[in-house]
């Protein structure tokens, strides 16, 4: 029987495209190898999967990138989650997989946020990983898949077990090549308490934090009804500095799906922002994932006040680091965004360079004009 396109693009077909894997899988009777006793997909309608899912993410060191609560952030993807089970039915490997559809007749991309969690020394675990990818890539035509690890680039170990998977690997990738940044500055708690990590700060920066305290300058959590503030400040930040923001909408979408895990920071003197944060706590890590300030105010010094009150809040959750996330070009002094790094590294972390991004590609011709395209129109850090 020949079918219509008409038939074809059947809201059938699209309800068929929507569902979990695992359920079309069923539907069909299709058997994969190798799926049936350790591989599974998520069905994220099942409350007591998903909170066995999140557990295991939270308790294995797994960014909040792969919570199921990103995909409430990122509705404008497909998603999906692949599990690996060890022989007592436990969980030991999952990546959660983002899926971007692009108008015919082009393919799909998946991206594996900071994925994925698993024991890099459990080379069967990954294998059933690899298998998922690859039959979601049959499953929404995809030409290649994006894994982007918490790895450092000083791990060789764990960059050799994923290399010997069969993952395309290019070290010393630019910092304008990858959608998450490679260079992230990060402070690791250690157990300390607030008054051994302040004194542990460099002078310099113990004086800027006191000193916005004396000058009356306020720094507190708030919930969504203060996005606007933040998102004025967000705008001034990007007129300034020049370079793309989020909307108002994502940030409020992030408060959303992340729940409690998302505090909005303000800084504020006389009833005044003066600077804002987008801070997430999930699993072991406190995350500054966006921040804004205001060209006025900046004497009073907020930002250390700001970071210090983010910081208080990892410790007090019993985190094990906290993550001031990016800093691009922190090699060169002579570089406009150097400021960044110099003002990071008075709070005495380290700088945590990552190894970058692990492709598995699923159509080699198809994918290297792709992703030509799309360095062109700067799609990858819109992500």
């Amino acid at each position: 029987m020949i079918c219509s396109l008409e038939s074809f693009f059947s809201p059938l077909f699209f309800f068929i495209l929507m569902l979990p894997f695992s359920t079309l899988i069923r539907l069909m009777g299709i058997k994969i190898e190798r799926m049936e006793k350790n591989l599974e997909f998520l069905d994220f309608t099942n409350l007591t999967a998903v909170q066995e899912y999140e557990a295991f993410v939270e308790s294995h060191g797994g960014s909040f990138m792969q919570s199921v609560r990103w995909c409430g952030v990122k509705r404008n993807w497909f998603h999906e989650a692949i599990i690996s089970r060890d022989g007592q039915g436990k969980i030991r490997a999952s990546c959660l997989v983002l899926i971007k559809k692009f108008l015919p007749p082009f393919k799909s991309f998946l991206y594996s946020p900071r994925g994925p969690v698993w024991d890099y020394q459990d080379h069967g675990a990954f294998r059933d990983l690899l298998l998922g990818l690859e039959a979601l890539s049959k499953k929404y035509h995809a030409y290649s898949c994006k894994l982007d690890p918490l790895v450092e680039e000083s791990d060789q170990e764990k960059i050799y077990a994923l290399r010997a998977a069969g993952l395309s690997f290019a070290p010393w990738q630019p910092d304008d090549s990858t959608i998450q940044c490679r260079n992230n500055y990060i402070l690791e708690l250690d157990g300390r308490t607030e008054e051994e990590l302040l004194c542990s700060f460099k002078s310099k920066c113990r004086y800027n934090i006191r000193l916005a305290q004396r000058k009356g300058v306020t720094c507190r959590a708030y919930g969504k009804e203060r996005l606007g503030d933040f998102q004025k400040l967000m705008e001034e930040t990007r007129t300034r500095d020049g370079f793309q923001a989020r909307s108002r909408g994502y940030f409020a979408r992030m408060m959303d799906a992340l729940g409690s895990h998302c505090r909005l920071y303000l800084c504020e003197y006389q009833g005044r922002p003066l600077s804002g944060a987008i801070c997430v706590q999930y699993g072991r890590r406190t995350c500054y994932v966006y921040g804004a300030s205001s060209n006025t105010g900046r004497e009073l010094m907020p930002n250390y006040l700001m970071q210090w009150e983010m910081i208080r809040w990892a410790v007090k959750s019993g985190c094990e680091v906290y993550d001031f996330q990016g800093v691009p070009y922190w090699y060169d002094p002579e570089h406009p965004n150097y400021g960044v790094y110099r003002f990071k590294t008075g709070f005495n972390g380290r700088l945590a360079v990552y190894a970058g991004e692990f492709t598995q590609v699923f159509a080699r011709h198809y994918k290297a004009a792709f992703d030509c395209a799309l360095k062109c129109v700067g799609y990858q850090k819109l992500l």
